[in-house]
Parts: structure tokens; C-alpha cells; sequence
């Protein structure tokens, strides 16, 4: 028992510490030979939210949340500096792509050299972790060990690259210093910038699923943010691992998030059954109890519809029954006047009045 306890509290730690890291980060895309679009792009990121964005078009890094005009009260150049670094690492990536085309041997055609790099931040833990990817041509090129500050290679027509960055000391100093302080610091403010957005909790609704009478059930919350979140199902206040398939958090249109966690039918017992939610900056768990009244179905019963269609029906037949004595016992009506004398009366008021 102590031991369920244990891992029970174990699981919930590490729910509660994954949900409060931050992360920023930077996409850049370079493109030889793909028709209408850019040749470079750059794209920045802090959690869910883009910052900014180049392209070698319009040749200029401009903000895209409001928040982020405020970094100019602290630097008034901002921008103009992002914007020269961003035109000098669009060189940059230009040659990457020649200086590949010429290793793989390639003349023309469609190419892709991407990166990705950043750093992620746990506000209550303050670890740190960071990242340096590259891809090119949809595939895994190089990527930064970050704990051993080293390149490795996935393939093998990038270990020339890979001993050529690990033997340049400086070059991986000066990326240790940028992962570890300068992106760190960086984010720090942008999370102070957007706090009201970064930080803001928004609670789901849950609901309880069922396709048929013998299909899994589904709990479903949408509406949350952010998408630092977890569910699962337990049993007698056990987190269950098997008969349950969590889904993944998918985004809704409004800018919230939605997810799912599938259970096996129970065989009985359902009321020790519970789907929890747990959210980030949220310290109580949303709890749903299992209970049939509470599922929502499309299905139909077919026995239900016979049942009503039964009795439409006979409401019907005994309707155009007792229509048929009525009329067949109620007196005629007598003519009027005015049909007797083969002029019908106007119902128009007399002009004379």
C-alpha cells in the first residue's frame, strides 16, 4: 500500500514539474528550387505563441503578439538588430544548402535545410535544457547532445560535419553560453511580456462519450489552456495502465486545447471508476465520476423507436376512428339564406355606415 502511495504521489510530482517549463524557440527554413516561397524563413516561438517572424521577401523581423512591442522599452533597437540577424543568417543558410548539394552530389531539384534551436526554462525547478537540430531534405542531419555539449550524427553523410563542429572548442563554448544564459534570460522576459497570456488558466469542460452499448468510454475535455496537461482514468483511486489509450492534445480553433482518454467497457462496478484532468497553475484536479446517467450517446435504441413509432401509429388509427362516429353522428348544418338565394353575403362593412 505504501508503495502504490508512493508512486501515486511520484506520478503526480512529475505531472505538477513538466507543466511549469517554458520554452523558446527558433525555426529557420532554407529552400532552393521550390516555386513561389521564401527562400529563408524565421520563425520564434515562447510556449504556444509565435513571437515574430522573417522571410527573405519583405526582409524585416516584426513582432506578432502585443506583448512583444513591449522588449522595445527596454532596447529601443530591438527589432533593427533582429532584423540584421536575420538577413545575415539567411546567407548563412543559403550556403548550407550549396555546400550540401555539392556533398550529396545534387545539381538542381527542390532542397530543404531546416534548424531548430531554443532552450527551456522550469520556473520552479530552474533546470535547463537546450536543443540545436538540423535537417535537411525532410531527414535528421545533426542534433546538439546537450548534456555532453557534442554533435551526433544520424547518418552517415554528416559525420564530417559532426567532427567538424565538436573539434571547434570555441564554437561550443559560445553555443553553451548562448543555451544556457542568453536564451534562458531572453525567455525569462518574453514570459514577463505575456505573462497575462503565457500564464492564464483556462478550465475545460469535461464530458463523458460513448458511441454504442458496447463501445469504450470516452472521457473528453476541451477548452483548456495552456496544453500543459495530463488525463487518465483511475480505479478505487489507483491511476490505471492498462484498458485506457490517452490521445493526443490537439488545438481547437479559439486558441484553446482539447484531449482524450479512451476506457475498455467495465464488466461492472462502475461507480470506482474516475477520469481525473490535471492542468498547470491549476492545484485541483478535475474529477469525473463514472456514472451511466452522465454519458452521452448518438446511439438509439431500437427497441425505444418500435415502442414510440407503436404508439404514434395507434394514436393515428383511433384518431381517423373516432373522426369517422363523429361524423357520422353529428347533425347537418341548415343552409343559410344567402346560399338559398344563390348570392353570397359580403362580409365587407356597408358604405352607408
Amino acid at each position: 500500500m505504501k508503495t502504490v502511495m508512493f508512486l501515486t504521489l511520484l506520478g503526480l510530482f512529475l505531472h505538477d514539474t513538466t507543466a511549469v517549463t517554458h520554452s523558446l524557440q527558433y525555426f529557420y527554413t532554407a529552400s532552393s528550387g521550390v516555386p513561389n516561397f521564401p527562400e529563408f524563413v524565421a520563425v520564434g516561438m515562447v510556449d504556444d505563441f509565435q513571437i515574430d517572424y522573417y522571410d527573405s521577401n519583405i526582409k524585416k523581423d516584426v513582432p506578432k503578439q502585443d506583448w512583444m512591442n513591449k522588449v522595445t522599452e527596454r532596447k529601443a533597437d530591438y527589432w533593427e538588430g533582429e532584423t540584421v540577424k536575420c538577413q545575415g543568417t539567411q546567407q548563412a543558410f543559403k550556403a548550407n544548402i550549396d555546400t550540401a548539394k555539392q556533398r550529396f552530389n545534387q545539381t538542381g531539384g527542390i532542397h530543404i535545410f531546416q534548424n531548430m534551436y531554443g532552450c527551456e526554462w522550469d520556473d520552479e525547478t530552474e533546470d535547463i535544457n537546450g536543443f540545436d537540430q538540423f535537417g535537411y531534405d525532410g531527414e535528421d542531419f545533426v542534433s546538439l547532445d546537450f548534456k555532453t555539449m557534442t554533435y551526433v550524427a544520424p547518418t552517415p553523410r554528416a559525420v564530417f560535419t559532426k567532427h567538424k563542429w565538436n573539434n571547434d572548442k570555441a564554437w561550443l563554448e559560445n553555443n553553451r553560453n548562448y543555451l544556457t544564459q542568453i536564451c534562458v534570460d531572453w525567455l525569462k522576459k518574453y514570459v514577463d511580456y505575456g505573462r497575462s497570456s503565457l500564464m492564464r488558466t483556462d478550465l475545460p469542460t469535461v464530458s463523458l462519450l460513448q458511441k454504442s452499448p458496447s463501445s469504450r468510454i470516452t472521457c473528453h475535455a476541451t477548452g483548456f489552456y495552456p496544453n500543459r496537461a495530463v488525463m487518465f482514468w483511475r480505479k478505487d483511486g489507483e491511476e490505471l495502465q492498462e484498458d485506457v489509450d490517452v490521445g493526443e492534445i490537439l488545438p481547437n480553433p479559439d486558441g484553446s486545447f482539447q484531449m482524450s482518454a479512451d476506457l475498455e467497457l467495465p464488466s461492472g462496478d462502475w461507480e470506482k471508476y474516475n477520469c481525473v484532468f490535471q492542468l498547470s497553475g491549476v492545484k485541483e484536479d478535475i474529477v469525473t465520476r463514472l456514472e451511466k446517467r452522465e454519458i452521452k450517446t448518438n446511439h438509439v435504441d431500437n427497441t425505444i423507436i418500435g415502442i414510440i413509432a407503436g404508439v404514434v401509429i395507434l394514436a393515428v388509427i383511433i384518431a381517423g376512428i373516432g373522426f369517422l362516429i363523429y361524423k357520422k353522428r353529428a347533425p347537418k348544418r341548415p343552409p343559410s339564406p344567402a346560399s338559398d338565394s344563390g348570392v353570397e353575403q359580403s362580409m365587407l362593412p356597408n358604405p352607408s355606415s
